[in-house]
């Protein structure tokens, strides 16, 4: 077995670069930086300025992950050519026209392929379509570096699987699917990778297998949540609760346990895109995930149409009503707003000329202005003829009927996304999905 790169590693003869520095990127770095010396490296300046004061920008991972680690905090991409052993973690993003955005990871593949130096290493764990690796990126980087792959470079694919928000299932505490070009490779990267994974690795025999892996565990869940809101508008026509039939068919044994929502964020949103992207490639068309997509997707529009039906109910003027919405994130308890389907109720409900405010303790008022172009208040005001709970944010749960009530213009209206109220409103007019 050779072992070569994994000792060079532990025995800091060689080093790790990290391209990518975000939600993925940042938790991998420090976690190499407590074994072996690690170059972070990432094109924000402003996201590595708060790194080097062991501030994590995404304010996922506290002060302590940053002490005692052997990084260095980079936007000068000559510093990657210290290292031997380079992970991708860019962004993987989908454009207006639902397809797959893998403009960030060409630039980074470019980016190593000018460093790259013989007998290197490169990593890809950004989520892709199965072959993209092989197909899209590994030609970038032999043109750029003039280096033939196999022969003079390995390459291997480990998806991430990291939960924003998420404190039970860390890095560490995750599996790591593991893949590499040849065997070599493969038995390197696994043994590299176990370092700092406690959970276990799975290898699989090729790196097409890896993405594959990946990119179905989330569009899984896109289609088990897309049968559960579609199950909600039906059930809104039967006026019966879509939690409490879920609760109800879930007390036997082998029933599922997936319930209705906003379907966004950078991984659910997006990775079945990339499936689909693929099989109309292959002359094949998708039916299931992309009528899982159509019902996910719509669901802010129906959110939002509902709660005009409930405005009018009320007999309040549909022109001057006032709604608020708590939480913006597309998950709760994190500050991301990427691909965020709050904003797809705040969009339908302009068309009807109401006056619509934002309130979320989590996310950035600057990145929301930035991202959507729509202001966040600074606290949660009075008169409200709606209140529209949109994320299950802890300090959100909190709250109960009286402090509603103390908010809202009578007859209130509580629209409660996510059901985490229900049972719990005895006099309010209440809506859930």
């Amino acid at each position: 077995m050779n072992l070569e790169m994994y000792q060079k590693l532990i025995n800091k003869k060689a080093k790790i670069s990290v391209t990518g520095l975000g939600y993925v990127g940042l938790p991998i770095a420090l976690e190499f930086a407590g074994k072996v010396s690690v170059i972070g490296f990432d094109i924000n300046k402003d996201r590595i300025e708060l790194m080097k004061k062991g501030i994590d920008p995404s304010n996922e991972l506290p002060g302590e992950m940053f002490r005692n680690r052997d990084i260095l905090f980079t936007t000068n991409p000559e510093d990657l050519r210290q290292a031997d052993f380079h992970i991708i973690t860019v962004p993987t993003p989908i454009n207006e026209h639902n397809l797959p955005d893998i403009e960030p990871l060409l630039r980074a593949s470019e980016t190593i392929g000018k460093i790259l130096k013989p007998g290197d290493y490169v990593v890809y764990e950004s989520t892709v379509y199965p072959c993209c690796t092989e197909e899209e990126c590994i030609p970038v980087i032999e043109e750029i570096s003039g280096l033939k792959y196999k022969k003079d470079f390995k390459v291997g694919y480990s998806p991430e699987r990291i939960n924003p928000g998420d404190k039970d299932h860390t890095l560490s505490r995750i599996t790591k699917v593991v893949s590499g070009c040849d065997e070599i490779s493969l038995e390197n990267i696994a043994k590299i990778y176990a370092m700092i994974i406690t959970e276990g690795i799975h290898k699989v025999s090729s790196i097409k297998v890896a993405e594959a892996a990946k990119i179905i565990e989330n569009t899984q869940r896109d289609i088990n949540i897309a049968f559960m809101n579609e199950l909600s508008l039906i059930f809104n026509r039967l006026n019966i609760n879509t939690y409490e039939v879920l609760e109800a068919a879930g007390t036997k044994w082998n029933f599922l346990k997936f319930y209705p929502g906003l379907v966004g964020g950078h991984c659910i949103g997006v990775d079945p895109y990339y499936l689909t992207y693929k099989a109309r490639e292959l002359g094949y068309h998708a039916q299931i995930i992309n009528s899982g997509r159509f019902v996910n997707d719509s669901m802010g529009g129906y959110i939002a149409k509902q709660t005009v039906k409930k405005i009018i109910g009320a007999d309040k003027n549909i022109k001057n009503a006032k709604i608020l919405i708590l939480g913006v994130t597309f998950k709760e308890n994190i500050s991301d707003i990427r691909n965020s389907k709050v904003f797809d109720i705040v969009r339908e409900l302009d068309t009807y000329g109401v006056n619509v405010e934002l309130f979320d303790p989590h996310a950035s008022k600057t990145e929301v202005k930035e991202e959507y172009g729509l202001n966040l208040n600074h606290s949660i005001g009075k008169d409200y003829d709606v209140v529209i709970v949109a994320v299950n944010h802890a300090e959100f749960i909190r709250f109960d009927e009286s402090f509603f009530s103390s908010i809202s213009n009578h007859p209130g209206i509580l629209v409660d996304v996510k059901g985490i109220y229900r049972g719990k409103i005895k006099n309010l007019n209440y809506w859930s999905l």
